[in-house]
Formats: C-alpha cells, structure tokens, sequence
C-alpha cells in the first residue's frame, strides 16, 4: 500500500525530510540511540532518524534515504540525496509544473 505525499521540492536539501506523523503512517519505530540532530540554513537544530523508506515517483519505485523529524510543526521536503540523480527534473514556473523524467544515462 502506497501513502501519497506531496513534499516541497527543496534542490538545496541534501535529505528528504518527513514529519512525525508521516513517518508513524508508514510504521517507522523511534529508537533514542539513532537520534541525530539536522540543522538548515537557519542553523536551528531538528531531531531527526535517518532511515530508509520505499518511494514512488510516477512508475520508478527506489528506497530513498530519510531523515524522520521527530516533531510535525515543519513541512515535508524531497531532498536530492537518492532522488535527483534518477531523475532529470524540469521546474517549469511559467507553466507551475515540475517534471520527473527517468534518467536512462
């Protein structure tokens, strides 16, 4: 069963980065030893668990890397690691369309 998540596409994000709660959806389990702290451009620290999760973008199913925010007040992200090398991504503003095309090369 796959759960849809519609993630702000962050090119500056090295990680993909999930709330709480999504994580919990997806029957991720908490253990204290494996909690790392993030920090963003603005230099404040998120606990966070680096996992692994199975990812869908249109037909291409990959494992991807994440980090698992142990708090929701933030908005989900799609990172570049494990993804934007698949991918050759077109950000179309005109249009406000993002396309995915799988990289063959």
């Amino acid at each position: 069963m796959w759960i849809e998540l519609r993630p702000y596409i962050d090119s500056g994000a090295d990680i993909t980065l999930i709330p709480l709660t999504f994580g919990r959806l997806l029957g991720l389990e908490l253990k204290k030893e494996e909690i790392k702290h993030l920090r963003g451009v603005g230099g404040a620290g998120v606990p966070v668990v680096i996992t692994e999760v199975d990812t869908r973008i249109g037909d291409a199913e990959f494992p991807v890397r994440v980090a698992w925010a142990l708090e929701d007040d933030l908005p989900p992200l799609l990172g570049r690691v494990d993804i934007f090398d698949r991918f050759t991504i077109t950000f179309d503003q005109r249009k406000e369309i993002v396309i995915f095309e799988p990289d063959d090369g």
